[in-house]
């Protein structure tokens, strides 16, 4: 086993003293009733318990709910995704990048897009921040505080070109309209407009120098929207005879010679000649203003477009979520690897490997939300060290962690052998609901034990007073395997089962199946009752001890159905385990 060293820094005791402590006093008594041991034989029923196939109160999902509830899964990620590409990145992301982007398969496909597509932005890749990536959301909330009129500010005109070109060099702003002297390259004379703003830029990439944007507010309700006509902020410019240009002033033309056509209604004046030229380089600026800035570090793109992720120091992850607070879950993260894949060296006649672990969670805007390193080291007789070849090493590290969407990123290295391995997938942290039944992540482990009471939630693989040591499944998708001469230990919480108002206790039914996948039979079925297991409230934890010699070899679905008699809801998850 690995010997950790102080670097780790865990969850801290408290916290999971606090949530787990009275929870788990129900699991204490499993091995002091022969009822709730997992035996091949089912239990006969007794008259305060109805049978599974009469109970009136047990309501399981059916396949078309089941289906139901994973479209709907399915539909409140894709949501995240869909934010992303409309919202934080619409005025940035270019067509190819928007085409590629819509015709990613899977979440774990997208989720390396939107890494690369801002590390083709990052001015310092080397370094950790990403400045580009940080300003960008600076800047939708800038946006947001001060442009907002009826829609929210990154949706306005001069929202986008915040945040696509940062703040303006310089701004005239008339929030008020009013009086209002044409310069002359605008036809002279004095007239009133509507609010409007121009911001100028001195210059802008791909763009050009003394770059002068107009926004108008002719609604007068806050809703500046970008023109390309400067005779739109005139207030009187289908008022007969008001607001007169210079040239009208003069008798040298009249106002009806402002609608005669053209990009703008300014009418003759002095620079008209001059202006006129300039229309086709306005039609060019505008566009040019309503594409996506350019990607500036170009040379990037080739390292992004071209990564190669290689694993030579391979190792098997499993997350798992465990709910701590309304708005916390704790997510352990378990590695493993196998004892072949390290370099071991000679240490005064041990066989010594080290490994340098590094992992950090990151969310969908690439918000660093955890990291962890730790180097750990195994020790091996140097005459066991063939024999142990094909054991496992396992690390654990829990962080908490808020409902949603993650990246997590896990790097290996043999230090001995200066190999690197690493795991990078998305990760959802279930968010578990105050008012439905709801249950942690269940977990097949190859060691469950109570803990002293001065190790309760701390230390290597505990989670509140028991230590709990997850089996990983291997990464090819064959399930996770056990000898016939080990032992198979099954952990699970159960979150806001009822109350009844009456006894102020909760009243619900366990049922735990093993079933051979070969055959779809049980070969294993007991039952349960939340009776059996002292005061609880509404929070429970499950544990079963089961021995793999009970079972011939062969591949076995584990499934664990809590059927709630008060709030008339269920869970049942499944584990896929075998045993050789």
């Amino acid at each position: 086993m690995f010997q950790v060293s102080l670097r780790r820094c865990f969850v801290s005791s408290s916290l999971l003293v606090s949530l787990f402590g009275l929870s788990l006093c129900a699991a204490a008594q499993q091995d002091a009733k022969p009822s709730d041991q997992t035996s091949p034989a089912a239990p006969a029923s007794t008259p305060n318990q109805a049978t599974p196939a009469t109970d009136p109160l047990k309501r399981p999902l059916t396949d078309k709910q089941k289906k139901e509830n994973a479209k709907a899964l399915k539909q409140e990620l894709s949501k995240t995704y869909k934010k992303w590409l409309d919202e934080d990145v619409v005025y940035i992301i270019s067509d190819e990048e928007r085409k590629a982007f819509k015709q990613l398969s899977n979440d774990e496909e997208r989720d390396q897009f939107i890494e690369a597509f801002w590390q083709r932005r990052d001015p310092t890749p080397d370094t950790e921040e990403n400045e580009f990536k940080e300003e960008h959301y600076r800047r939708i909330e800038y946006a947001n505080e001060h442009f907002a009129a009826g829609i929210p500010g990154w949706k306005t005109d001069r929202g986008r070109i915040y945040i696509q070109y940062g703040p303006a060099d310089e701004i005239d702003a008339h929030p008020s309209g009013g009086t209002y002297e044409r310069p002359i390259e605008e036809g002279g004379g004095e007239t009133s407009t509507f609010p409007f703003e121009d911001w100028r830029y001195r210059y802008l990439e791909g763009i050009g120098q003394e770059v002068i944007i107009e926004f108008v507010d002719t609604c007068m309700c806050g809703d500046f929207h970008m023109t390309l006509d400067r005779s739109e902020k005139d207030a009187l410019l289908h008022t007969p005879n008001g607001g007169a240009t210079l040239y009208e002033q003069l008798g040298m033309a009249t106002k009806a010679q402002r609608f005669n056509g053209g990009l703008e209604s300014l009418g003759p004046g002095p620079e008209s000649a001059t202006q006129a030229s300039k229309e086709f380089d306005r039609l060019e600026q505008f566009a040019k203003l309503q594409a996506p800035p350019p990607v500036k570090f170009k040379d990037l793109e080739e390292v992004v477009s071209h990564k190669i992720s290689m694993n030579l120091m391979p190792f098997d992850v499993r997350a798992d979520f465990v709910k701590v607070t309304a708005d916390t879950v704790l997510v352990p993260f378990t590695m493993q690897m196998k004892n072949r894949d390290i370099t071991f060296v000679n240490k005064d006649g041990v066989q010594r490997g080290v490994v340098n672990i590094f992992g950090r969670v990151t969310t969908l805007t690439g918000h660093i939300a955890q990291t962890f390193e730790d180097t750990v080291q195994a020790d091996i007789p140097a005459e066991l060290l063939a024999k142990a070849a094909e054991n496992s090493q396992v690390y654990w590290k829990a962080v908490p962690l808020r409902p949603g969407r993650y990246r997590v990123d896990i790097v290996v290295k043999d230090v001995n052998g200066d190999r690197v391995g690493t795991w990078s997938k998305g990760v959802q942290v279930p968010d578990f609901a105050d008012d439905r039944l709801e249950a942690s992540s269940l977990i097949v482990a190859d060691l469950m034990e109570p803990v002293a009471a001065k190790n309760v939630g701390t230390g290597m693989f505990v989670i509140g007073a028991t230590k709990v040591r997850p089996r990983v499944p291997p990464a090819d998708g064959k399930p996770m395997s056990f000898k016939r001469n080990q032992k198979m230990n099954f952990w699970m919480q159960v979150y806001n089962l009822g109350i009844n108002d009456k006894t102020h206790k909760a009243s619900a039914t366990v049922e735990y199946d093993v079933v051979n996948t070969t055959t779809n039979k049980a070969v294993i079925h007991t039952v349960e009752s939340t009776d059996q297991m002292g005061n609880i409230g509404d929070q429970v934890t499950l544990q079963k001890t089961l021995s793999a010699a009970n079972l011939d070899p062969g591949v076995y679905r584990i499934q664990i159905k809590v059927n709630d008699n008060i709030s008339k809801q269920t869970v049942d998850p499944t584990v896929t385990f075998a045993v050789e």
